[in-house]
């Protein structure tokens, strides 16, 4: 004859025990995820920043190749003004 399993007890204390750990585990949790909210926000803005600055830069370089085409186009000019002027 084979003894009957008596189970397992679990005592409300331990319950509770158990229970207050998994809220402080899940608290934890949720306090790192609120800063990793905060930096993710803060990196989007400093990339929006980024943008932007960049989006200036290239705004403020556009005539320097416009000006260099025109002068050499000026240039060519002047050489074949000078060329039949002989």
């Amino acid at each position: 004859m084979t003894p009957q399993d008596p189970g397992v007890y679990i005592s409300p204390a331990q319950m509770y025990q158990e229970m207050r750990s998994l809220h402080d585990t899940v608290s934890r949790v949720e306090i790192k995820l609120d800063g990793i909210r905060d930096d993710n926000k803060v990196l989007t803005d400093e990339l929006a920043d980024h943008e932007a600055r960049l989006r200036r830069l290239e705004g403020a370089r556009w005539p320097l190749p416009t000006i260099g085409a025109l002068a050499g186009a000026a240039g060519a000019a002047a050489g074949l003004f000078a060329l039949f002027q002989r």
